[in-house]
């Protein structure tokens, strides 16, 4: 299910919030945003169409997005900076993170999604949620 600036104005009207032009830019640019993306490139992106907005304003709007159930934030490493990603329950996937360099690839792969399943079932648990994390080097690193 694909979220939408709708969805971030019915959040805020339910919570009496303001529906503002500088919300809706932010919220706009992340939805159009594929993959995982900092705070601060997403106030970079937002700038560039729309200079009147703040650095504060984009990590308030994050914030709001993660209330309102629109986002999510992962931190690949303990002292990393958190990235996010769109909310989207029904697009499942799992993280391959380049411990060099930061990258992160988004993957799905079905044989272990059957293998998960088999194991909880085997251990008598109902999976409800799960995230999996490979860390590693990318091509890139690896052969520089």
């Amino acid at each position: 299910m694909n979220k939408t600036i709708a969805d971030l104005n019915k959040y805020l009207a339910d919570k009496g919030l303001k529906i503002t032009r500088q919300r809706e830019a932010v919220a706009q640019v992340f939805f159009d945003t594929d993959g995982h993306i900092s705070a601060e490139e997403l106030y970079v992106k937002v700038s560039r169409s729309y200079p009147g907005v703040g650095l504060t304003t984009v990590y308030r709007t994050l914030k709001l997005l993660k209330e309102a159930g629109l986002a999510k934030e992962r931190r690949f490493a303990e002292d990393s900076q958190g990235v996010f990603e769109k909310e989207d329950t029904a697009r499942h996937h799992d993280h391959l993170i380049c411990t060099r360099c930061g990258k992160i690839v988004e993957f799905k792969e079905p044989l272990i999604e059957k293998l998960q399943e088999e194991a909880a079932h085997r251990h008598g648990f109902s999976v409800e949620d799960h995230k999996m994390e490979l860390y590693g080097l990318c091509n890139s690193c690896r052969t520089a």
